[in-house]
């Protein structure tokens, strides 16, 4: 405890450049730690997910065979693909917050990369990822060239693949349960289609709400000037 009678502040500005240089990074590991746990989990899940829905279109079409395809199949391939459905849901909501998570790491570490280049503003030309805590910051990190499109980012993220997926699973049970109840080969795949595409575009309008409304909450430390960023 001081005895000087100085402020906070002034014990504060007291803490030698090293030190803080060494709390920082102890942070900075922290972060990747957790990002990359995450990533490493909502990966094993996708996993799961293609293994469990693989061997349970196989085991159907197992007791397909061995049933002849009588109506005691139809009402299995009813459970196993709602099953799936509800599987690829949970694992759907798990890829978007672990997507959201993602991006809390890169702008955490982004904010402490700003500190870096407050303790040393000589480093801030040999980084390549940005030192930048707003949504521009954001997009040089995950990208450092920066000449990437966001739609390219976008259709090819773990997010968009179980969309496709999900949906891909809804219009073949949508179909099949039209059929049960009498409609025609044609109508059945018609409103099963339409029905997968509407989960699509539900899904995408869903996504692309959620991470507006986080810039839309958010208020950056330091935030990338208005003629771009230093490169």
């Amino acid at each position: 405890m001081s005895t000087d009678g100085g402020s906070p502040e002034g014990q504060q500005d007291a803490v030698p450049p090293s030190v803080r240089a060494q709390l920082l990074a102890s942070e900075h590991w922290g972060l990747l730690a957790s990002r990359s746990t995450a990533q490493s989990e909502v990966l094993t899940r996708i996993s799961m997910f293609l293994t469990f829905t693989s061997a349970s279109v196989v085991s159907a079409a197992l007791v397909g065979q061995a049933t002849k395809f009588s109506d005691a199949f139809v009402l299995l391939a009813v459970i196993v693909l709602c099953i799936d459905v509800a599987m690829g849901l949970l694992t759907q909501v798990r890829v978007l917050n672990v997507a959201q998570e993602d991006l809390m790491y890169v702008t955490a570490m982004n904010r402490l990369r700003a500190a870096y280049v407050d303790l040393d503003p000589d480093v801030a030309p040999y980084l390549m990822a940005a030192y930048h805590d707003d949504e521009s910051g954001s997009e040089r990190t995950y990208f450092f060239f920066g000449n990437r499109s966001a739609f390219s980012h976008v259709a090819g993220s773990s997010m968009v693949f179980m969309n496709c997926a999900n949906a891909a699973l809804i219009a073949i049970l949508s179909g099949l349960l039209l059929t049960l109840v009498g409609a025609g080969t044609t109508a059945a795949v018609i409103v099963g289609a339409a029905c997968g595409f509407a989960f699509l575009a539900a899904s995408a309008y869903y996504g692309y709400r959620a991470y507006a409304g986080i810039w839309s909450r958010y208020t950056p430390l330091s935030p990338t000037p208005p003629d771009g960023p230093d490169l």
